[in-house]
């Protein structure tokens, strides 16, 4: 099966790609030829993750599945959620994003929040999945690491072991993280078809 995945994120790519069912080709937005920036006009991941895929469908004809992923923060009332890759601003640097987020956390006493991320997988017009993971955890006050993206140098999950996702191996971080916990449902509905 050939399957696009809506993106051209190198991280994300790497760690999705060990997780799909056998025989899937799995494609980046490069691989079809995409190079246009794609839609994130909502405000849920949902909606951000189904206009993604629905996009890619329309204009490349090619089965695909985009996620949404969000930081919700317990003190922050849930942000920066569907805004988390350009909550410091437009450029979505995750540098200043993370820096932000230290700074607005700066003398609270509740650190607690979650990873959510939204996979949709449109095969068709008429057929369109949704998929949900979610990981608990606490932002600490320094970063720690040097692997993971985003905000991983500064999230730790309540089910770890004290590290950050930064400063796991892969492997480790896929057996705890909310992507891979989405990406599971969808591959668990994929060897079912």
């Amino acid at each position: 099966m050939r399957l696009c995945f809506a993106s051209n994120n190198a991280h994300k790519l790497e760690e999705i790609r060990p997780l799909l069912p056998a025989g899937t080709e799995l494609l980046s937005l490069a691989d079809i030829g995409c190079q246009e920036e794609l839609p994130e006009t909502q405000d849920t991941l949902e909606g951000n993750a189904l206009q993604k895929a629905q996009y890619v469908w329309e204009h490349y004809g090619i089965p695909c599945f985009a996620d949404d992923t969000g930081l919700e923060v317990t003190a922050l009332n849930g942000e920066p959620g569907v805004y988390s890759a350009r909550y410091a601003g437009p450029q979505r640097s995750a540098a200043d994003n993370v820096q932000k987020l230290i700074r607005e956390l700066e003398g609270q006493t509740d650190r607690t929040a979650r990873f959510r991320t939204v996979v949709a997988l449109v095969l068709s017009p008429d057929e369109k999945h949704l998929f949900d993971g979610t990981v608990q955890g606490t932002i600490i006050p320094e970063q720690r690491g040097a692997g993971g993206f985003g905000y991983d140098p500064v999230f730790v999950p309540t089910e770890g072991d004290g590290r950050s996702f930064a400063e796991m191996p892969l492997a480790a971080k896929n057996q705890l993280s909310h992507r891979s916990r989405a990406v599971s449902k969808l591959v668990a509905f994929l060897n079912h078809r």
